[in-house]
C-alpha cells in the first residue's frame, strides 16, 4: 500500500509541474506499475549526468531513475522531481515520527528519547513546510522562464535555494540529535529515516544549483559588463 501511495504522490507532483513545463505522452502514465526499461532514454542520460554532481550519487540514481521513461524537460524539471522526492520522504518520516512519539508517550518510558523524538517531529515538519514552499517557488520561477534573466527571476532562484537549504539544516538537526551507536532498534530506524530525508534534500539542492548556476553566472557577467 505504501508503495502505491509513494508512486501516486510522486507522479502527481511530476505531472503538476509537467503541465506547465512540457507536454508528456499520455501513454507513459501506464508505465508506473511496470518495470521500467533500462534503455538510455534522454531522461536517463540527464539523470545519470546530473546525479554525478551530487554528494549521494547512488541514492540520487535510485530515487530518480524510476522517472527515466518520462519526459524530463531539462535541469529545472529534474530539480522539481528531486524536490518532490524529498517532500515525499519528509512526509513519510514525519508520519513515522508521530507514530513513535505516541508510543513513547503511552509507555511513559525514556523521557529523554521521547523529547528528542518530539524535537525531531518539529524539525521534520519544518522541512516539510520548507520543501513545499521551495516547490511553489520553483513553479513561480517556471512562469518567469520566458521573461529573461531579471531581478525577479533571480529573486525566485534565491528563494528556492533558501527554502531547500533550511529544510536540509532542519533534517540534519534531527539526525544529529541521535548521537552515538548504542541505540535501540526503534531509535536507530528514526535516525536512518531522518538521514535519508537529509541526503535526498542535499541531492535536490545540488541539482537545483546545477540548474540555477548558469543564470547566476550570466547575471554576474551582465552586471560586470555594465560597470565596464
Amino acid at each position: 500500500m505504501m508503495a502505491q501511495i509513494n508512486l501516486a504522490f510522486l507522479f502527481t507532483m511530476f505531472f503538476l509541474f509537467s503541465s506547465n513545463a512540457s507536454s508528456i505522452d499520455s501513454s507513459l502514465v501506464n508505465t508506473q506499475n511496470k518495470t521500467l526499461t533500462q534503455t538510455q532514454t534522454p531522461s536517463m542520460i540527464l539523470i545519470d549526468s546530473s546525479c554525478r554532481g551530487t554528494l549521494y550519487q547512488d541514492l540520487c540514481f535510485r530515487c530518480l531513475r524510476k522517472f527515466s521513461n518520462f519526459t524530463i524537460d531539462g535541469p529545472q524539471h529534474l530539480a522539481h522531481v528531486a524536490l518532490s522526492v524529498s517532500l515525499y520522504k519528509a512526509l513519510d518520516t514525519r508520519g513515522y515520527l508521530l507514530k513513535v512519539a505516541k508510543e513513547f508517550e503511552a509507555i511513559k518510558d525514556n523521557t529523554f528519547v521521547y523529547q528528542t523524538v518530539l524535537d525531531c517531529v518539529k524539525q521534520i515538519t519544518d522541512s516539510v513546510d520548507e520543501l513545499s514552499q521551495a516547490i511553489k517557488e520553483l513553479r513561480r520561477l517556471n512562469k518567469h522562464n520566458d521573461s529573461g534573466i531579471n531581478d525577479e527571476f533571480l529573486w525566485h532562484i534565491s528563494n528556492v535555494e533558501t527554502w531547500v537549504s533550511t529544510a536540509l539544516t532542519d533534517a540534519s538537526y534531527c539526525v544529529e540529535s541521535f548521537p552515538g551507536h548504542r541505540m535501540s532498534k526503534r531509535t536507530a530506524s528514526i535516525k536512518v529515516k531522518a538521514k535519508n530525508v537529509a541526503e535526498v534534500t542535499s541531492n535536490a539542492l545540488a541539482l537545483f544549483h546545477r540548474y540555477a548556476s548558469r543564470y547566476q553566472a550570466a547575471a554576474e557577467a551582465r552586471n560586470a559588463n555594465k560597470h565596464n
